[in-house]
């Protein structure tokens, strides 16, 4: 007599187990996905802050250099 192959067992703690991991995978994709994005703000906020410093300081030099013409 020939034995039939019987499939795997698939028991349910096992694929609650599965699910489990597939679920902490795509969290943590979803996860460092809006990190870059963080980071990405951070950078262009960065970009802006230094922007306006150097702005400011433009606009004290350029007040210091009139106020010298003008006394001259």
């Amino acid at each position: 007599m020939t034995e039939i192959p019987i499939p795997p067992f698939e028991c349910s703690p096992g694929l609650r187990l599965t699910a489990h991991e597939r679920i902490a995978e795509i969290q943590q994709e979803a996860m460092n996905r809006r990190l870059d994005r963080l980071e990405m703000m951070m950078e262009r906020m960065e970009k802006r802050l230094w922007l306006t410093v150097y702005g400011v300081a433009a606009v004290i030099l350029a007040q210091a250099f009139q106020s010298f013409l003008v006394v001259q």
